[in-house]
């Protein structure tokens, strides 16, 4: 078979279809569309699931000349699907706006980008408008203030209305809009701390577009969340809503097990089949089970230049983990509890509901549950009703997702070591009082978050982390046990001043604490850890056993 280039990072419909690039044929998302026959339609998927891609093959399918549209969609499902369905093909004027740009630190920022994404669309159809000579000319003069950059915020309330009563009055026919990343600005106005006066804007742009349009055939719009009806849709009774959730349409976003397969046999990646399942399956959109395609793209071509390639977290560098952030920090003790019990492969059961808004987030645990949910940092493992409400238990979806809770874990540990006042425990350290150790590093482990189920590696980067600020001294940790060097070793540096050894043990239970400190100081005697100091030197050296079972610590010297 002849090799294909992957469509990295490219959305452009008509370049990966007629560029010869590699193609997960979803035009059948055409079929399904046109069968529900909603006015509005919403769809919520976690970013980097096709989205962008699909809205891009919705444009090019019902907007322009029906024979070059042939020529785009030429040899793809859609085309065999039937007359009925192909009368659609380049039919109506097209109004596709993205808002995943608006992700600036200001409001007056963000509301610049949303003018630049509209003069796109009034600059692309201006030709076809002006030809027209359909306009009066007022309206052609406000169309140009949008499409210059100089309207007012009158004109931009509206705009979308706008642009489809001209496009309209000028084709005869009415026009289907489409609205991408909606949500983006929202998500961005709530961490930066503009969400009500963002809310307006968004709101009033879409109500005039979207509700009681005369001139709109559908819209169809995409996000990530669900936003509530109250927020941005008010009185949006033509609202169809498609979530990770619902039955439709769930195999459009993202690739199904048989379309990796495929990828993975043309690219000679047979084998890898499981490490991608590992790494980046796991997802279940209705009653479809997903891969993300993001991520799958990616690894198979890395694997072209390398077929020893190895997976990487590729979805974490390419979204926003704020909301996983906003969990960790704000986590109280049952919360960290679940995170552990999420990172070990289990799972938790909360109730879920859709209709919330980014205000909602912080209000309530299980809002927070519910944003990693449709956000795609947990998938469904089943479903149940008790009265009124829907409890759904969930796990994390895979290696890859896995990664992105480590990782805030271990940044969330570090900032909070670094603002800790912890010259207590430094001062029992080299003063040589137990007790205190104990009991300092025993409070600050029920802060923590384990991910390593209490392996001995866990406790060696916990306490190595917690001296990692105590100045003065060099901080020497040993990855591996085992190999002849003590777990961690502090050391002055001159040889005046002290070095301290400290050896970590695991106890199965809280009484066997006092039997594993004295296993490790008959290490650190047996192994004659001791004697490299000695050389070096030192003679000032304290001799640590650190015991460790679960949250509980106890030090012998």
């Amino acid at each position: 078979m002849e090799w294909k280039p992957l469509p990295v990072g490219i959305d452009d419909f008509e370049k990966i279809v007629t560029g010869d690039y590699f193609y997960v044929d979803k035009t059948l998302f055409i079929k399904e569309l046109l069968d529900m026959k909603g006015e509005v339609n919403l769809f919520t998927r976690p970013r980097r699931f096709g989205k962008t891609l699909n809205m891009g093959m919705l444009r090019y399918f019902f907007e322009g000349n029906p024979e070059n549209v042939s020529r785009i969609f030429q040899g793809l499902n859609i085309m065999d699907a039937g007359e009925k369905y192909l009368d659609h093909m380049g039919k109506y004027p097209v109004i596709m706006i993205s808002l995943k740009s608006m992700k600036q630190p200001s409001y007056e920022l963000a509301f610049e980008m949303l003018k630049k994404a509209l003069k796109g669309e009034f600059q692309r159809h201006w030709q076809l408008v002006s030809d027209s000579g359909r306009l009066t000319d007022a309206d052609q003069k406000r169309y140009l203030r949008l499409r210059d950059l100089e309207g007012t915020e009158a004109d931009y309330a509206d705009a979308l209305k706008f642009l489809s009563e001209c496009l309209c009055r000028c084709t005869g026919r009415k026009t289907v809009i489409l609205i991408d990343e909606y949500d983006v600005p929202l998500e961005n106005a709530y961490f930066s701390g503009f969400y009500d006066r963002m809310t307006d804007t968004i709101r009033s742009l879409f109500e005039s577009a979207l509700k009681t349009n005369e001139s709109l055939e559908f819209a169809v719009v995409t996000g990530c969340l669900r936003i509530s009806r109250e927020s941005i849709f008010t009185g949006l009774n033509n609202l169809k809503i498609m979530s990770v959730t619902s039955q439709a349409c769930g195999e459009y976003f993202g690739f199904t097990p048989e379309e990796v397969r495929r990828m993975l046999d043309f690219y000679g990646l047979t084998e890898d089949y499981e490490t991608v399942r590992q790494w980046y399956e796991g997802y279940q959109f209705g009653n479809a089970e997903v891969y993300n395609p993001w991520s799958v793209i990616n690894y198979v071509d890395s694997c072209r230049l390398n077929k020893n390639s190895l997976p990487k977290p590729y979805w974490s560098n390419a979204s926003s983990n704020n909301i996983v952030r906003t969990l960790v920090e704000k986590a109280d003790f049952s919360v960290k509890q679940e995170i552990e019990d999420l990172i070990e492969g289990k799972t938790i059961i909360k109730p879920i509901h859709e209709d919330i808004t980014y205000e909602d987030m912080d209000s309530t645990q299980d809002n927070l549950w519910n944003f990693l949910f449709f956000t795609g940092y947990l998938k469904k493992i089943q479903e149940h009703q008790e009265e009124e409400t829907i409890y759904m238990e969930m796990a994390i979806p895979n290696r890859e997702v896995r990664y992105i809770y480590k990782n805030t874990v271990l940044r969330w540990f570090e900032k909070k070591v670094e603002q800790k006042e912890l010259s207590p425990l430094y001062e029992s350290i080299l003063c040589g009082d137990t007790e205190k150790m104990g009991k300092i590093l025993s409070e600050n482990l029920m802060e923590t978050i384990s991910f390593y189920d209490y392996q001995e590696s866990y406790y060696r980067g916990f306490l190595a982390g917690m001296l990692k600020n105590i100045g003065n001294y060099i901080v020497l940790s040993n990855r591996e046990s085992g190999n002849g060097r003590p777990d961690i070793l502090l050391k002055y540096p001159s040889v005046r001043g002290k070095a301290v050894i400290l050896e970590i043990k695991v106890s199965k239970t809280y009484q066997g604490l006092e039997a594993k400190c004295q296993e490790a100081l008959r290490q650190i005697e047996e192994q004659k850890y001791e004697e490299a100091l000695r050389q070096e030197g030192y003679s000032q050296i304290l001799k640590y056993g650190v015991a460790f079972y679960r949250k509980e610590c106890m030090v012998k010297k």
